[in-house]
């Protein structure tokens, strides 16, 4: 219960300002691609601050540093809904990015260190179902409620629910039982990154991370300014409800990462950006039906993919799986920071059929590297279970 809470409160605080950037643009008078740093300061801060978080909950406590994570985050939000001025939200933003950074970057620590073996799928499942629900819960709530409200009551909804799950998450949460604490030592830190970096495939699974939520997040990003605007005319309420199409990940996730376990990576990872390339074409056609099943397949793809590319990190890492994670979920989220704010420019220039160029050049990079990651030699272990629990986006 307690990590459930914590994906639904972490993810739904992160990606609330999604739907909310056409009003960014009408309310403080910025361009799409400023719009964007809402989203991509934050992630840019999250991914950098997360390569610490977890030496810091070596010498800090797993417990204490979630849980402040979550509590000071979700009280970066409620201040965002009072902001006047657009510097001070981007400010608020930049800081909910390190704040925010404790909890995904030590919770999959932690419950490898808590749960019996029996149970850890069950707890890593509920943790990412909360991170599914809460991305889409949080971009759904702030969308409709800009409609019908405005977009400060959206966010401050946001932020008292992301409150009340930070509460639930510190009083149910049993503390640490098996975590020994450690001084922090950056020099040892960084020679276990630097570790990562030595295997064959480790960094092509690094790009992979970046291109896929490089290429997801600018589509979303934008495609609310494009629906919102003639011939469509859609109001925020029905984009924001375009963001539901976000649960299909939780089954996409699951499917695909099955599938890889029965035929083996190398042999799905490439289909999920081949279907994500034949979604990004039907966002370029006209009618709106086609354009929604784009969005749907990119999504399904998407998750697919990240799910395929994260087991495959842990798979390939040996005795350096918390500092793979990390250097995965940096270029994860790089590639949100990077090319969401980048997409904007493109946008700018040449509309949606300018972010549609960009975001399939993403794609197609993930492609080729798919295919080159066919070719890698796999590694023998059978002491290794074939399958494990992918790393939580």
């Amino acid at each position: 219960m307690a990590l459930f809470a914590a994906g639904l409160a972490t993810f739904g605080l992160l990606y609330c300002t999604q739907p909310l950037m056409p009003e960014f643009s009408k309310d403080y008078g910025v361009s799409a691609a400023t719009a964007a740093l809402s989203l991509s300061l934050t992630t840019g801060v999250l991914a950098f601050a997360m390569l610490f978080a977890g030496g810091l909950s070596d010498a800090w406590g797993r417990k204490t540093v979630m849980t402040a994570s979550l509590l000071s985050s979700a009280l970066l939000v409620l201040l965002t809904a009072l902001v006047p001025d657009w510097h001070t939200l981007l400010l608020l933003r930049a800081l909910l990015g390190l704040t925010l950074s404790g909890l995904p970057a030590v919770a999959m620590t932690y419950l490898s260190e808590e749960m019996h073996s029996d149970s850890i799928g069950l707890g890593m499942g509920l943790y990412i179902s909360g991170n599914a629900i809460g991305g889409m819960g949080g971009r759904l709530v702030a969308g409709v409620l800009a409609e019908f409200v405005g977009w400060r009551i959206g966010v401050a909804t946001v932020g008292a629910i992301g409150l009340i799950s930070g509460i639930v998450f510190w009083y149910s949460l049993p503390p640490s039982r098996h975590h020994v604490r450690q001084p922090f030592h950056l020099g040892a830190l960084m020679g276990r990154f630097a570790a990562a970096f030595r295997d064959a495939g480790l960094p092509w699974l690094f790009a992979e991370g970046f291109l896929l939520l490089g290429a997801f997040v600018t589509l979303y990003n934008y495609i609310g300014y494009r629906l919102l605007a003639p011939p469509y005319g859609l109001n925020q309420a029905v984009v924001g409800a375009i963001f539901s199409v976000y649960l299909i990940g939780t089954f996409s996730s699951a499917w695909m990462g099955h599938l890889a376990g029965k035929l083996g990576r190398r042999k799905v990872l490439w289909t999920a950006f081949a279907l994500m390339l034949a979604g990004l074409a039907l966002t370029v056609t006209r009618p709106l039906a086609l354009i929604v099943l784009g969005i749907v397949a990119i999504t399904f793809g998407f998750f697919g993919g990240h799910s395929i590319a994260s087991s495959w990190v842990g798979r390939r890492a040996g005795n350096n799986k918390a500092q793979a994670s990390s250097l995965y979920l940096f270029a994860y989220y790089m590639g949100s920071s990077l090319a969401g704010a980048s997409g904007g420019l493109f946008y700018a220039s040449h509309g949606w059929n300018g972010v549609a160029v960009f975001v399939g050049a993403l794609i197609v990079a993930g492609l080729l590297i798919a295919l080159r990651l066919y070719r890698l030699p796999p590694l023998v272990s059978p002491s290794k279970p074939e399958t494990e629990p992918p790393i939580p986006q």
